[in-house]
């Protein structure tokens, strides 16, 4: 009866408040500490739906997806309520579709082989501090949404772009994701629109061609035609900085003296998930041709009890994650999160 009562409890919290966090309402089921009945778990998906969707269940229409739904939820609770995990799981905006469906939504279900050239070592003077947040210091822009588009080396791209511009000029701006889609030559750098291509690949192509803002080309998240206009352009940088693969601790030391990083690594079903903690799994792929998704790292820490993370900027909405961001094990190539990572060199107006 107890637990009954707080089940129900839960839901009404979470009809009371569609704007705060559908994970936080459900805590008590998605962390296991009241059994998630039929009823519970349908009063999640409403305020699912609700939130998400804008609409209201209807059984001859939602069923299927309430059954996804259900499964997705089981599963969370499953992991949950391991208490040796280091990371939590929960619901979010794609938490109705089935696996395959949520790999396809970002097509993520072919890696990409992301191998480049080392560039020279740098040698500073200082040693990088055991904590860091670009954040902090005011230099990361907003978290976007890519959408239902592959175009994560995008936004990983803008993202490197706008924070390296910021230190560099005092000034925000955000800047085109679709002209990185609809204008690099395919074969020259590598870059297919919404199937995929690769950061450092898109700095060079920055670097040669120029890059106009996001109100000037905005997206559409699709591929299309291309349509910059060179009176428009607004950023430019003298291409990539490569760091060598593998090399962790480089990555640490170009991050701190330089600015965020754009990384890759292999995305797993169950990262699709991620709400809070460290994400660290045991059996992820890692060579330089697994990874399947581009991001940002902008920091790094090490918890309480001694795990090395990074702290990254996803391009899946603040909706996902830790408000559009997670943390990713530092040290042990977790995903292959060391195998392709690159920044812009000196961005600058047009």
């Amino acid at each position: 009866m107890k637990y009954t009562i707080l089940a129900l409890l839960v839901i009404v919290i979470a009809f009371a408040s569609a704007k705060s966090s559908l994970n936080n309402e459900f805590e008590f089921l998605l962390k296991g500490h009241v059994p998630a009945s039929n009823s519970a778990v349908l009063g999640m998906y409403e305020a699912f739906l609700q939130k998400y969707k804008g609409k209201t269940f209807e059984v001859n229409h939602d069923m299927d997806r309430f059954m996804t739904f259900k499964a997705n939820v089981e599963r969370i609770i499953a992991h949950n309520s391991n208490p040796e995990r280091t990371f939590d799981m929960g619901i979010n905006h794609l938490s109705d579709l089935t696996q395959k469906e949520r790999l396809a939504y970002y097509n993520l279900m072919d890696p990409q082989n992301c191998s480049a050239t080392a560039s020279k070592r740098r040698v500073y003077n200082a040693e990088a501090p055991d904590y860091f947040n670009w954040v902090d210091q005011d230099v990361v822009s907003p978290v976007k949404d890519q959408k239902s588009c592959g175009s994560c080396w995008t936004f990983s791209t803008t993202g490197a772009i706008e924070s390296h511009y910021k230190i560099n000029t005092g000034e925000e701006e955000l800047f085109s994701e679709q002209e990185l889609i609809d204008c690099p030559d395919a074969e020259r750098y590598d870059t297919h629109g919404c199937k995929g291509g690769l950061p450092s690949y898109a700095f060079n192509f920055i670097k040669e061609v120029g890059l106009e803002t996001e109100n000037s080309y905005p997206y559409l998240a699709r591929d299309s035609v291309c349509t910059y206009d060179a009176e428009e352009l607004r950023v430019t940088t003298d291409g990539p900085f490569n760091i060598t693969a593998g090399d962790e601790e480089q990555l640490k030391e170009e991050l701190f003296n330089n600015g965020p990083v754009s990384v890759s690594f292999h995305v797993k079903e169950d990262f699709l998930d991620y709400t809070s903690g460290v994400y660290s799994v045991s059996d992820c792929p890692d060579t330089e041709q697994d990874v399947n998704h581009a991001v940002l790292a902008v920091g790094y820490g090490t918890t309480d009890d001694g795990m090395d993370y990074w702290i990254v900027k996803n391009s899946w909405s603040e909706v996902w994650g830790d408000e559009g961001f997670f943390k990713i094990e530092r040290g042990v190539n977790m995903c292959a999160i060391a195998m392709c990572n690159s920044y812009p060199l000196n961005v600058r107006k047009v």
